[in-house]
């Protein structure tokens, strides 16, 4: 069973729901178009690595990149905005989408799916999350990623293309949201290599932090 921490209490993870292209500053380091709704993917349960972790890069990719992301915890069902998304969120963190960008690359050029770019063992790092009512404003709050203590990214939600709420009535119209889903709501510009060794250290506004090391 996979599962994360709410406030010492154990959630067993459900879906776990991806947000790409989410900030105009990273779209452009990519050379992407930007989207007219939000560009949704998913990671495999498998591919959650929790604080204190340690990441073993896929043997099959020379080019692992780091993406720093706030992470929603949702907290009760619902089949669309009829079937109510206030308060839907229980708790907030921060983690890591970790992408095979060569592979991720490659397969984008043949028309393929990229979930092996996406979903490896520990694709998905996640910090412990706060309750909800403890993060004063996840529509102005800051998240941070240092790797062997230089700031790499800084992200500002204020700057999301599409805010959480957005992004909430989208998956939940299109897909269903259940209590235990987690979403990773997109990573600014900054994005870089992963290299053998490395020490990453994120943290949400002060309020939660995380640290993983590279095998």
């Amino acid at each position: 069973m996979t599962q994360i921490y709410l406030e010492n209490q154990a959630v067993r993870v459900n879906n776990i729901y991806c947000i790409g292209r989410n900030y105009v500053d990273h779209i452009a380091e990519l050379k992407n178009e930007t989207p007219a709704e939000p560009v949704v993917f998913m990671k495999p349960n498998n591919s959650i690595l929790r604080s204190g972790g340690t990441v073993r890069l896929p043997a099959y990719s020379a080019s692992v990149h780091y993406e720093c992301e706030l992470v929603l915890l949702i907290g009760k069902d619902s089949d669309g905005p009829d079937g109510g998304l206030d308060n839907i969120v229980a708790g907030y963190g921060v983690g890591l989408d970790l992408t095979a960008r060569d592979i991720q690359n490659r397969l984008k050029e043949k028309g393929l799916p990229w979930t092996k770019a996406k979903g490896f063992r520990g694709a998905a790092c996640v910090s412990d999350f706060a309750a909800a009512g403890r993060l004063a404003n996840p529509q102005d709050c800051t998240f941070t990623l240092d790797i062997n203590g230089v700031r790499r990214q800084q992200g500002q939600t204020a700057l999301m293309i599409y805010p959480i709420a957005a992004v909430l009535q989208e998956l939940a119209a299109t897909y269903g949201l259940k209590a235990g889903d987690l979403v990773f709501t997109g990573t600014p510009a900054g994005v870089g290599e992963l290299h053998s060794g490395d020490k990453a250290k994120l943290d949400l506004g002060g309020l939660v932090q995380a640290e993983f090391t590279v095998a």
